[in-house]
């Protein structure tokens, strides 16, 4: 049994209702979740978007290897009306990295391990740098050691925040 930290979030849609139904099928379908954050709204990150994303962290345990949950989160996104393909077309459209969409489930972690290959890389590598991570994140793990980096994840969002003042 291993222990995942997903972050949820989107900002197209009922974002809230979608978050609640990915609760259900991760529950379902990866394993049983033992902690959610609350639901945390912030502005788009790395790219201008009308409406404010909508995330939140859970924290279920799993039988699941690491890629097998990668491909279970892929299924739940597509179901939830993620459509990658038309993702990329707007991508290179307007030149951006990233745009709106309906659901986003990342793996953040996958107890401790350090994976890296061209589909997967845990932990997330963006979990010191963006706060709308590290604010749920720590809601439910504070305490929780970074594998890499070693310091809790409460110390990155202290270490993040005093940065951006």
């Amino acid at each position: 049994m291993a222990r995942v930290v997903l972050l949820t979030g989107g900002n197209v849609g009922d974002v809230k209702e979608r978050l609640r139904t990915v609760q259900r099928l991760v529950n379902a379908r990866i394993g049983a979740v033992l902690r959610c954050s609350h639901c945390y709204g912030s502005a788009s990150w790395g790219f201008e978007a009308e409406q404010p994303f909508v995330n939140q962290v859970l924290v279920a345990d799993t039988d699941l290897a690491p890629h097998e949950v990668l491909a279970e989160v892929h299924r739940i996104e597509r179901e939830l009306g993620r459509n990658r393909a038309a993702e990329a077309v707007e991508r290179a459209a307007t030149g951006q990295r990233y745009v709106s969409r309906p659901i986003d489930i990342d793996i953040l972690l996958y107890d401790d391990e350090v994976i890296s290959t061209p589909e997967l890389t845990i932990p997330h590598p963006g979990i010191a740098e963006r706060e709308f991570v590290l604010t749920p994140l720590c809601e439910v793990l504070r305490q929780r050691p970074h594998p890499v980096l070693g310091l809790t994840m409460g110390e990155l969002r202290d270490n993040l925040l005093r940065k951006t003042k």
